[in-house]
């Protein structure tokens, strides 16, 4: 069989308007390192730091009024807690639910053997070979929600894709709720900095949803961050008191910097996020009984040099492996992991980091991934190449995931071997004949033709191959339909939300 032309690969890896799948169904089992005597110990270690250390609820005393009425023990502003009723709060939250999307194809499940991807969140620059590194704007948002909803192997779009640093601080949410809302109808997050924004999220979600649709399910999450050490702040509970009041999801991530924000050692690391994430979902589940929680964990190391953080490091790799463990043992939908590097630019650094960290998050199960593709620079950079390169590499991570080992009939080929002699070759069999487009998964971005193919295309590293897609899927572009009186009536809140609220750059 001749070898397929490098412009027939290109026709077969064209991205589809729509994924085949909208989010992954893990075949694969779990992968989990510790024993019943090492969850054992993370566990009580867990339980000592619920019930005799206590955890921090600072500046909403909201917070601490329905903690109180929950029949708590305050210390000031400290919960302490018996650890059976933590987890018995825990086990309100659902193991498993759907985020709806405005196209129903594309919704979401998260938990259970469920994996959804979704790329970079925060980051207030960007980066592309042409226009290097600047200040993340509006224009570079949009482009980033496009080649998000275009790209099959990311499954939601996240929120905060890159800040856009060209609008208000204040308002600025408006306009990227709008485009995800428009200009993408896969599943979203919604913004959480202040109360106000968080309210803003849930109105529009409704404007698109409906009321009934959104009081019978998830349409839109949050995704928070625990102030570690064992301190929740009111960004986190005002977030909850309401995304999770009002029936839909919220993400609780503690961010530990091992040696900074938590012990040095991994362990004491694990079990304190899974301390701090076990009371937030408590805290969810009196303010909403059943509401949707995702258990979040972002351990990393750290350079004890500089202290500066460090991504893909054996580390962090150990901790998936222990907090997926954990988060099943407690039936809590997990949020871990993602394509972490340090790197600055797409090298060979960023290759091996983010392999590290991406690969040990797939084993470990988490069920929503955020970072999956575009982080730079420890989170601070969104790299328009890396978001093409590392969703290249979802594809791959979503064959193993979801389809494993093909034990059929068809796959054990028996006919081939009455084709083929001794000494012969298969290329030419019916069998491969019948299945070689979709034998081998073949990303995009990768060149394996001989040199001199590769010399003719013009020499042209990955870097250069990504940039060239991602313009390429731009291009491509077509804005999914949306019922005009819809988008005139979100065009019309925002509108008038921002003629209510000043401008502030902070």
């Amino acid at each position: 069989m001749a070898r397929r032309s490098r412009a027939a690969r290109d026709r077969q890896t064209q991205i589809p308007g729509a994924p085949a799948s909208p989010w992954i169904k893990r075949t694969l089992p779990f992968f989990g390192m510790l024993d019943e005597e090492a969850l054992q110990k993370l566990e009580a270690q867990v339980d000592w730091l619920l019930q005799d250390i206590g955890i921090a609820f600072r500046d909403d005393p909201e917070a601490l009024r329905i903690w109180k009425q929950a029949g708590a023990t305050l210390d000031g502003d400290i919960i302490r807690a018996d650890a059976q009723w933590i987890r018995a709060l825990c086990a309100e939250a659902p193991s498993e639910f759907t985020q709806l999307a405005r196209n129903p194809a594309r919704s979401v499940t998260i938990g259970g053997n469920n994996q959804v991807f979704a790329p970079i969140y925060g980051a207030p620059f960007v980066r592309d070979l042409e226009g290097g590194r600047r200040y993340g704007d509006m224009d570079s948002f949009e482009k980033l929600v496009k080649l998000t909803y275009m790209h099959p192997n990311l499954h939601h779009g996240g929120f905060v894709i890159c800040e856009p640093c060209d609008e208000p601080v204040s308002k600025r949410h408006f306009d990227m709720l709008f485009a995800h809302m428009t200009l993408s109808d896969k599943p979203h997050l919604g913004a959480i900095t202040e109360m106000s924004r968080a309210q803003d999220s849930i109105d529009m979600a409704e404007i698109v949803f409906g009321r009934d649709v959104m009081d019978n399910n998830c349409v839109i999450m949050g995704n928070v961050n625990t102030n570690s050490p064992l301190l929740v702040d009111k960004v986190v509970t005002e977030a909850i008191r309401t995304y999770s009041a009002r029936g839909q999801g919220i993400i609780v991530v503690p961010f530990i910097l091992s040696g900074a924000m938590g012990p040095v050692s991994t362990a004491a690391s694990v079990a304190q996020a899974m301390a701090e994430a076990m009371m937030v979902c408590a805290f969810t589940q009196i303010v909403r009984p059943g509401a949707p929680f995702v258990l979040g964990n972002f351990l990393s190391s750290m350079s004890l040099k500089s202290g500066a953080p460090t991504f893909g490091m054996p580390e962090p790799v150990i901790s998936n492996y222990a907090i997926g463990q954990l988060a099943r043992r407690a039936g809590l939908p997990l949020r871990c992991g993602g394509s972490l590097t340090a790197s600055k630019i797409e090298d060979a650094q960023a290759a091996y980091e983010s392999a590290d960290s991406m690969h040990s998050t797939m084993l470990a199960g988490a069920n929503y991934v955020l970072h999956s593709a575009g982080w730079l620079e420890g989170g601070l950079c969104t790299g328009f190449e890396k978001l093409i390169m590392d969703a290249d590499r979802l594809g791959s991570y979503q064959k193993v995931l979801s389809q494993g080992l093909d034990t059929s009939d068809e796959a054990f080929a028996r006919d081939a071997y009455g084709e083929v002699a001794p000494g012969g070759h298969f290329l030419g069999s019916g069998h491969t004949m019948r299945n070689y487009q979709t034998a081998f998964y073949e990303p995009a971005l990768s060149d394996s033709e001989n040199v001199e193919s590769w010399e003719d295309g013009g020499s042209k590293d990955m870097r250069h191959r990504a940039y060239d897609r991602w313009n390429e899927i731009l291009s491509q572009y077509e804005a999914p339909p949306m019922d005009p009186a819809l988008k005139e009536e979100l065009s019309a809140y925002v509108a008038k939300r921002k003629e209510e609220i000043p401008d502030a750059w902070y």
